[in-house]
């Protein structure tokens, strides 16, 4: 891999790594870092995830939804490749749409402690419902928690037209 010293490709595994196995069940330890070169800017990165799948924990049926994360790194960053196989591993996971939201976050946190982090499903109707739990996480005690109670309390004050999915 060119651009980055050993020191700074972190702990990934899987990036180039031809023999990629898929989870069959919800899988955290997939999820790998990379250390943040631009430690002295703040900005977004941004992942759309719009082939998440998930299982209703009661009736086992399908739940599909586009999982947008987005977040503004500290020290860590999370690697895309990996992140993408965390998401595949909900697969055959069976939680309710708000519980899936909020366990991305927190295991994002876990991974990587940025500084501010926001997780938004959009999940397709199922029986004439959509659910789009949104939730998200500022570092305490800084500008960043401010943050995140702002875009909470204002989040959605523009609902998207029902005929858009």
């Amino acid at each position: 891999m060119t651009g980055r010293n050993e020191n700074e490709k972190g702990n990934i595994t899987l990036l180039g790594n031809a023999g990629t196995t898929y989870s069959s069940d919800y899988s955290p330890e997939v999820l790998e870092t990379f250390p943040n070169k631009h430690t002295e800017n703040d900005y977004f990165v941004k992942f759309n995830c719009p082939e998440f799948t998930s299982l209703c924990p009661i009736t086992g049926q399908p739940d599909f939804a586009t999982i947008y994360i987005s977040y503004i790194p500290d020290k860590l960053m999370v690697e895309s490749k990996s992140l993408k196989l965390y998401l595949f591993s909900f697969r055959n996971h069976g939680d309710f749409h708000e519980d899936c939201v909020n366990i991305i976050m927190k295991d994002l946190i876990r991974l990587m402690s940025p500084k501010y982090i926001e997780v938004w499903g959009k999940f397709l109707p199922r029986g004439g419902l959509s659910i789009d739990p949104y939730c998200n996480y500022g570092m305490p005690d800084t500008k960043w928690e401010n943050l995140a109670w702002q875009r909470l309390s204002q989040h959605d004050l523009y609902p998207e037209k029902i005929d858009n999915r």
